[in-house]
């Protein structure tokens, strides 16, 4: 039996291709195979069987081509890597930089795994998942987001009270649902429009008609009683005029309306203390 450049002979196809993958290291699913000569006897002698065998392209070189451009308009020194398992095309970016290339809440690293996924899936008829990641961030957030629904669900629980998350991606309210499903004091559910839709976590003693109240809120520092009820000592408040409206007051502006403060779990990583529809995630 021989081989050239991933062409196998032997006596029959079956022969050649078991000696090609034991070469090569591989299984049946992971190559392509083409008969390029079936084995057959003549009078004087016999033909031997020939057959060309090649590792299926996962379309990560391509992928991986374009990643490594992207970062370098970025202007992060960076690499990328990958990998072809469970189906999905995972990309590992790896760079000194990783604060950079993760962004604000992974928001960097998501705007890339969408761009990634589109060039993953040039001219495939089956859709390919990518899942592109940087020192571990995508297990780092998911863990983060678990502790934060439990710490949710049990301030809720004691407010009595519906608690709003900030708005989040559909795979990261997914895995807020997830934490949360098989929890007998609350339950969770997804409001508002994308791309501000976010999640609220109602306890089971929550009050009739309660609006909620979003997770970590503070009024603001004008807009709290004083000791006696009135306004605090020093604060001086804009005076009507004659329109019907508000002055400007002498220590400021005109009183500013409160301002919701959403909340939620920011992870970074090295230095930086930092894709579907809800249909397709399973999420209500």
């Amino acid at each position: 039996m021989t081989s050239t450049e991933n062409i196998f002979t032997a006596k029959t196809v079956d022969e050649a291709i078991l000696d090609g993958l034991s070469t090569l290291g591989l299984t049946i699913d992971e190559v392509e195979i083409v008969v390029l000569e079936e084995g057959k006897k003549k009078l004087f002698g016999s033909v031997k069987a020939k057959v060309q065998i090649t590792k299926k392209s996962c379309g990560g070189g391509n992928t991986e081509q374009f990643v490594d451009g992207l970062l370098k308009i970025l202007g992060i020194d960076g690499k990328s890597e990958a990998i072809d398992k469970d189906e999905c095309l995972h990309i590992e970016i790896k760079t000194e930089n990783s604060s950079k290339v993760i962004g604000k809440r992974g928001d960097v690293l998501d705007a890339v795994q969408c761009l990634a996924g589109a060039v993953a899936n040039i001219g495939r008829t089956d859709y390919k998942k990518v899942v592109v990641d940087c020192e571990n961030y995508r297990n780092q957030r998911e863990d983060t987001l678990k502790a934060l629904a439990e710490k949710l669900a049990k301030k809720a629980v004691e407010k009595g009270r519906k608690l709003t998350l900030e708005p989040m991606n559909p795979y990261e309210r997914r895995i807020i649902h997830s934490a949360l499903a098989n929890s007998t004091e609350v339950k969770t559910v997804s409001e508002g429009k994308e791309p501000n839709r976010y999640i609220a976590v109602i306890p089971n003693n929550a009050r009739p008609n309660d609006r909620g109240l979003r997770y970590g809120e503070r009024k603001p520092f004008g807009e709290r009683e004083g000791k006696f009820g009135g306004q605090r000592r020093g604060e001086r408040g804009g005076r009507p005029d004659r329109r019907g409206g508000e002055r400007r007051s002498s220590s400021g502006g005109a009183k500013r309306g409160k301002k919701e403060i959403y909340f939620g779990a920011f992870l970074g990583n090295s230095g930086a203390k930092a894709d579907a529809t809800p249909e397709e995630n399973g999420e209500e």
